[in-house]
């Protein structure tokens, strides 16, 4: 087993040695594959008098509308798409790590939640950063960063651009942490006790799956209204 717990693949690309978690690679694959699938099938035949899976989708749909809603009165509909798929995406993705993944016996590590890997959640943590950045420079211009020029204003918008720096760490860290720690206290209870002990510490997990995946989307809309709200 690597020193990291993962499937590390290493190749030569255009002369440059490149290392890729393969287990991370094929858990993330299988996340979205879930997803499209589910929405495929929710999707197949839609009608005025719903089923109970097109009521069940449309009542997760309101969920995320009332959230935009009540966080981004104005103009949110465009954020739809970005924010439901972060949040689906991570609670697949969390939950997959209370799967029993590991009887799957690989060469090197094991296959685990996707996003106890920092790389995949400083992936997504980037794409919120340049969606706000974009939304921010889209609906501001050069006022999302310079308010005014001045020594105050160039001081505040460096103070802005470590801030932009920092949320996203902060994103990637929070639910990489979270999650990686969940899956150590499921080993260190499954070797403890491998009938009772693990039991309520993987439905405490269950929980923080869906707090995390919460967390992330509420704070993705969160940066996005900050940038592009109306300053008073």
């Amino acid at each position: 087993m690597s020193q990291t717990g993962h499937w590390i693949y290493n190749t030569v690309i255009a002369g440059h040695q490149m290392s890729f978690n393969l287990d991370t690679i094929f858990t993330m694959w299988f996340a979205m594959g879930v997803i499209i699938v589910f929405a495929l099938i929710s999707t197949r035949k839609l009608s005025l008098v719903p089923s109970r899976l097109q009521a069940v989708c449309e009542s997760v749909m309101q969920f995320f509308w009332g959230t935009l809603d009540t966080m981004i009165p104005n103009k949110n509909k465009q954020h739809v798409p970005l924010v439901a798929s972060l949040f689906l995406f991570i609670l697949i993705a969390n939950l997959m790590g209370q799967l029993p993944l590991r009887i799957i016996h690989l060469k090197t590590g094991e296959l685990a939640s996707p996003t106890n890997d920092l790389n995949l959640t400083a992936a997504m943590a980037v794409i919120v950063l340049l969606y706000y950045l974009f939304m921010g420079f889209k609906t501001k211009g050069l006022r999302y960063l310079l308010h005014e020029f001045s020594f105050t204003g160039i001081i505040m918008a460096l103070v802005e651009i470590l801030e932009m720096v920092t949320r996203p760490l902060s994103l990637a860290i929070r639910l990489f942490a979270n999650i990686f720690a969940g899956e150590i206290l499921v080993s260190v209870a499954l070797g403890l006790s491998a009938y009772l002990l693990p039991l309520p510490v993987m439905l405490f997990e269950i929980l923080v799956a869906f707090i995390q995946a919460t967390v992330f989307m509420m704070l993705t809309i969160a940066y996005i209204s900050s940038a592009t709200g109306e300053e008073h």
